[in-house]
């Protein structure tokens, strides 16, 4: 009985107006070699989040994404909410 934990990105999706990054990580737990069990974990980066620590993968897909138009546009759009309570 040889069991393994996989831990890999499976699934980066590019969505919306300011090319938000959805990341799918998935972890397999297998038992020499079949697979017993697989979840997933889930986030999403906007174009204003520090990427330093994500995956090289992920990090070459964001910043082929986000040029400085999408950059501007999604600062414009920040900067034009009103924020909770006024």
């Amino acid at each position: 009985m040889s069991l393994e934990k996989i831990i890999k990105i499976d699934q980066i999706e590019i969505v919306g107006d300011y090319k938000a990054v959805q990341v799918r990580q998935a972890t397999v737990i297998t038992d020499d070699g079949v697979e017993l069990s697989r979840s997933f974990h889930r986030h999403t980066l906007s174009c204003d989040a520090d990427i330093s620590e994500e995956d090289a993968e992920v990090q070459a897909v964001c910043n082929a994404v986000w040029t400085d138009e999408i950059k501007a546009a999604y600062q414009t759009f920040l900067d034009s909410q009103t924020p909770l309570g006024e």
